[in-house]
């Protein structure tokens, strides 16, 4: 098949000649038939992604049998593409955008239902406006023998002569090695990146390093001498102390423990000598609260290693957090070991079970309370560890919630039972959600969670109702009254992947935390490589300065504040919104000031003209895989790539460029303030002063203003109208102005304008109110010096939906997010 290219009524078209094989008049003619069956498909198939069928001809000459017209397309197809682009000039923006008009093709194809059969890079065209699309939809068939290439691709059924259906073209697809497929699962399912990392790193390094070995202390401890310190890296959630003494009790061995801290020196040195003397064993816990003593232990190990009078039979017991200031010496002596905690409800709430004995279990006067109370606490207990693993979404702040707390909580249960006659719900959940769970929460958000929690698993449904609910999902329920092994039985019975709803989420919960852990898992990565030159010694700097140029063309100017000062001076402005712009622009001007220094800097360095300084050398680390230099970041929050930061960035820059030289924002893109804290003090302020009030007896009233900014041409009355806000763990209903579930891969979705209009008295929040946090950006803890909560805005929870709901799924605004 020979192409060319042509015109049809003034516009540029591909023309494909097609000769049929002449073997005999029959044949010739079937060739005919199916070919105008294939050009009749052709005709009506209509999409943005395959090549439109423009017609057919006969030409005059012989040099075709038909002549195919197509439309035209610029760039070529994909396999010469890539022949002649570097990865440096082809980006992965570029190539995702390839990926997904193949796959949106491929989608039109397979609801017709229509198989293309013959899916390669040659047959995938790009053109410079119209994007990517796909041609060479069965028209001529394939000749396997001729082309080596495309066999590496085709489905096993097409190779056998069998009938295929649309399973090989996916197959053609994602043919490619586990390497290619996890980052074709990169580019089109985020969330699975860690899942096919694991199955990577298992195929080619083995399933040791993928699924931990069984914990056995015993084979640690045989290999071990009273050279050889042991030491616990902890775990969240995983306290060794209690295997530790089981071990001791076994072996007959004495242990002397002592929980390190402020003034235990003296003790843990006493223990030591008395341990070298009598051959006793000596444990020493939290090892990371008392660094400042580390290094005379690690002189203290040193001297009884080389004493040849030691009791061969000491050991010494160390537990420690991971800590870069942990002595090195130490940790190359002895035998480093870690234990995670079980993962999955069903594995934590058999390992509860497990730590109580049958007397405990029936140690209650009131023996159907305490059995069933007694599992509410266990799947309370799992329900805060496993939750971590929704990050943002689980918890604000990750507790080291451990045993115990579990253990404390198990007591103080049975001894208020058996005191009190009648249930004391409210001192049992103020014991077990506040003071001793509750004692590890900080977030004031966290705290709220935890009540509505308790609130849920200790009342008297608990009790009246039989196998009462603990989730939405059917599987989780109080079991029956029985003895300790039915209820280990019921547990065994339970799933061994806990679904979302079972803590009360919604499946996208689980989308965000695992796309969350692939970007960790790459950033990591990416971390860990090397950064010298790349092949050829300029591959990187050549690619560093491609960037410079592309920011030093992007990057706004810096602010004249005189000129800017000049022109408020003769505005009507309120004085604090003046304020605040002009402190908003100082802090730009710094933050710009510092980029054009720095890359000006960088280029120079980078020709041999300065020295490149370390801070320069982190500027072209960061640069080298697309992150925002550290030296950067002073000025607002933000986990954005640098692409999308600095597209940002020109966007902040206009708002307060438009505010500073045309006029006052009618709507206020509050994303766009370095500190919108004090925007929000400062409309407070505007309006007290208006009123003649105190601004400490002003609070916030949130509005909903479902109208397109166009439409509004004049600010409200008192307060701002602000646009720009995202809501996660929840979707806003426009049609009845209510938060309703989520759609499915919908993480994130944008909010209408609010109507921040401060008010003296404001009426008390309704039932069906939600009081929804507002953070900064992603991270919802932010830092000491830049919390990242802003103020919570009341929301309505929609027909059939109760505050505790969305609380359960941590429902919370976003100003910014990390894409």
């Amino acid at each position: 098949m020979d192409i060319w290219s042509g015109t049809f009524h003034g516009t540029k078209v591909s023309i494909k000649s097609i000769k049929m094989a002449a073997e005999s008049p029959d044949s010739t003619d079937a060739q005919i038939t199916a070919f105008i069956d294939q050009v009749t498909l052709l005709a009506t198939l209509r999409h943005a992604h395959l090549v439109a069928f423009i017609g057919v001809s006969r030409p005059q000459n012989a040099v075709a049998d038909f002549e195919l017209v197509v439309e035209f397309m610029d760039t070529g197809d994909l396999r010469a593409f890539l022949a002649t682009h570097s990865p440096a000039t082809y980006l992965w923006p570029e190539k995702c955008d390839v990926v997904r008009g193949i796959l949106h093709g491929l989608a039109y194809l397979h609801a017709i239902p229509h198989v293309h059969g013959h899916l390669k890079s040659k047959n995938v065209l790009l053109d410079s406006k119209k994007g990517t699309k796909l041609a060479g939809l069965g028209v001529k068939p394939v000749d396997f023998a001729a082309s080596a290439t495309w066999f590496q691709w085709a489905a096993p059924e097409r190779l056998a002569g069998q009938p295929v259906d649309t399973a090989a073209d996916v197959y053609s697809f994602g043919k490619c090695n586990e390497l290619q497929r996890m980052i074709l699962l990169r580019v089109l399912r985020p969330d699975r990146v860690t899942i096919q990392a694991a199955k990577f790193v298992s195929t080619n390094l083995g399933p040791q390093f993928v699924d931990p070995p069984p914990f056995d202390l015993r084979a640690i401890y045989d290999n071990s001498s009273y050279k050889t310190p042991l030491i616990f890296v902890l775990s969240p959630g995983v306290d060794p102390t209690n295997n530790l003494m089981a071990l001791a009790e076994v072996l007959g061995k004495k242990v002397e423990n002592c929980a390190l801290g402020q003034g235990q020196s003296q003790f843990a040195e006493a223990m030591l000598a008395r341990g070298l003397e009598g051959g006793n064993w000596v444990f020493l816990a939290n090892c990371h609260l008392m660094l400042s003593w580390a290094p005379t232990l690690e002189k203290l190990i040193d001297n009884f290693c080389a004493s040849p009078t030691v009791n061969p039979t000491f050991r010494l017991w160390l537990t420690s957090d991971p800590n870069p200031k942990f002595p090195i010496a130490i940790l190359q002596r002895g035998i480093k070991m870690t234990t995670e905690p079980p993962r999955g409800l069903r594995a934590n709430l058999l390992r509860l079970y497990n730590t109580v004995t049958s007397d405990r279990f029936q140690r209650c006067k009131q023996a159907k309370k305490y059995k069933r109370l007694l599992f509410c606490l266990c799947w309370f207990h799992a329900l805060l560890l496993e939750r971590r693993k929704f990050n943002n979404l689980g918890w604000n702040i990750p507790y080291d919630f451990n045993e115990s707390d579990f253990a404390i909580s198990e007591d103080v249960l049975a001894i208020y039972l058996d005191e009190y006659e009648d249930t004391p719900w409210e001192a049992l959940k103020y014991l077990i959600a506040q003071a001793n769970y509750g004692g590890r929460v900080t977030d004031d958000w966290d705290r709220r969670l935890m009540l509505v929690y308790v609130g849920q698993f200790f009342c008297e449904d608990i009790l009246e109702l039989d196998q009462a609910p603990l989730a939405d999902s059917p599987e989780y329920f109080v079991p029956e009254d029985g003895d300790l092994q039915t209820y280990g039985d019921f547990i065994r019975n339970l799933p061994l992947e806990d679904p979302p709803a079972a803590f009360g989420q919604h499946s996208n919960a689980q989308i965000a935390s695992q796309i969350d852990n692939g970007r960790e898992l790459l950033s990591t990565i990416l971390g860990l490589q090397a950064m010298g030159a790349a092949e050829g010694g300029k591959g990187n700097d050549e690619k560093i300065m491609g960037v410079l140029s592309n920011l030093k063309d992007k990057v706004p100017d810096v602010f004249d504040l005189a000129n800017v000062k000049l022109n408020l001076s003769t505005r009507s402005d309120p004085d604090a919104l003046k304020t605040v712009l002009l402190q908003e622009l100082e802090r730009y001007n710094k933050l710009l000031g510092a980029i054009k220094s720095q890359l000006v800097a960088l280029e120079k360095g980078m020709q041999g003209m300065v020295v490149i300084t370390p801070e320069l050398e982190a500027v072209y680390n960061a640069m080298l895989i697309g992150a925002v230099p550290k030296a950067w970041g002073f000025c607002y929050p933000s986990l954005k790539p640098l692409g999308s930061w600095t597209q940002e960035l020109e966007l902040r820059i206009y708002q307060m460029r438009h505010w500073a030289n045309t006029a006052q924002p009618v709507v206020f893109w509050l994303s766009g303030f370095t500190y919108p804290t004090g925007f929000l003090t400062a409309l407070l302020q505007t309006a007290a002063r208006k009123n003649g009030v105190s601004i400490d007896s002003l609070n916030w009233e949130f509005l909903i203003i479902n109208q397109h900014e166009d439409s509004i041409v004049v600010g409200p009355k008192d307060g701002a109208y602000v646009k720009g806000l995202f809501l996660e763990g929840a979707r806003w209903d426009f049609e009845h102005d209510c938060l309703a579930e989520p759609n499915p891969m919908d993480l994130y979705c944008n909010m209408p304008m609010i109507h921040f209009k401060p008010v003296e008295t404001k009426k008390k929040a309704s039932k069906g109110t939600y009081s929804c946090p507002l953070y900064m950006y992603p991270i919802r803890t932010g830092t000491r010096e830049r919390p990242s909560f802003m103020i919570a805005v009341d929301l309505r929870c929609g027909a059939g939906k109760s505050p505790d709901l969305w609380t359960k799924r941590g429902t919370a605004m976003l100003l910014s997010l990390s894409t």
